[in-house]
């Protein structure tokens, strides 16, 4: 894991699945474990202590970037001062101002839904990830006829009453292009929240690969 000190009140962190896995974690579940995403948080921010004597003291400002291959976080300690909360932000990074006593898990799992439906550029390769929702099986059954999919990693899977579609588009259909095929698909149901590491983890799978087309070929 690296640590940087960016000034007084402010540390950046960048740790790798691998760190993460080394370090007796499961690299999905910091996303949906409680506990176990808190005992992560606290050990780099004890390490940041040892090494750069940060401490933990008042509200904390938190911005966590998913990545391909780790995270970044950046940690910002609040100066209270009559009763007021001064966060000397650095200008490049943008995030929300979160207390400290804010679960952790739940925001990292927010910053990282938050990515989840946003374009990834890697190299020359841009990618669209989304999850959709579905409270009735017909209309995702619909949509399976009336949109066809190519080039497209599409999975299926049922959680707590709900179906979810996971799109991924890559570099082959254009900005427009996947704007417009998302547009029809939320025509049949909504864009969700829910995080697809969780919904893989607890869901029952339906399609991992090719949802679509293996509804289209089952219930044509």
């Amino acid at each position: 894991m690296e640590i940087e000190r960016i000034n007084e009140s402010t540390v950046k962190f960048y740790i790798t699945y691998k760190d993460i896995e080394d370090r007796g974690f499961d690299r999905d579940e910091i996303w949906y474990n409680r506990e176990r995403g808190e005992e992560l948080f606290f050990e780099m921010i004890n390490e940041a202590h040892d090494r750069e004597n940060f401490e933990i003291e008042g509200p904390l400002w938190i911005q966590v970037q998913a990545m391909d291959n780790g995270m970044e976080i950046v940690v910002t300690r609040g100066q209270i001062s009559e009763g007021n909360v001064k966060l000397e932000i650095p200008v490049s990074q943008k995030g929300e101002d979160l207390p400290v006593d804010d679960n952790i898990v739940d925001m990292l799992d927010e910053q990282f839904r938050s990515s989840q439906k946003s374009r990834h550029n890697h190299g020359d390769t841009e990618e669209l990830e989304i999850v959709i929702s579905f409270s009735d099986l017909e209309d995702l059954l619909s949509l399976s006829q009336a949109f066809v999919v190519e080039q497209v990693k599409n999975e299926i899977y049922h959680f707590e009453g709900t179906y979810y579609l996971y799109l991924m588009f890559d570099d082959y259909y254009s900005e427009d292009e996947q704007d417009d095929m998302v547009s029809h698909v939320l025509e049949y149901g909504e864009e969700s929240d829910m995080s697809i590491h969780r919904i893989r983890e607890y869901g029952k799978t339906i399609a991992k690969t090719d949802g679509l087309q293996t509804l289209r070929k089952n219930f044509s």
